[in-house]
């Protein structure tokens, strides 16, 4: 079953009567950029923030604590 090609055209020439052509065009370069974005996050080759490994509270302090017990 499925959809056929004349199926698909059918739905494609109803969405540009809908739509019009400049929004489609909006919404393909919005949807293309957030492909990309999630592409980029999804590739790992950002950096880290620089303070994602800061904490409030030394590490030292942490381990001197938990000796004294």
């Amino acid at each position: 079953m499925g959809l056929g090609w004349k199926e698909l055209l059918i739905v494609l020439v109803i969405v540009l009567l809908i739509f019009g052509t400049k929004r489609l065009k909006n919404l393909g370069g919005d949807l293309g950029d957030a492909v990309r974005g999630f592409k980029k996050g999804m590739s790992g080759d950002e950096t880290p923030p620089a303070d994602a490994n800061k904490t409030d509270a030394p590490k030292a302090d942490l381990r001197d604590e938990s000796r004294k017990d």
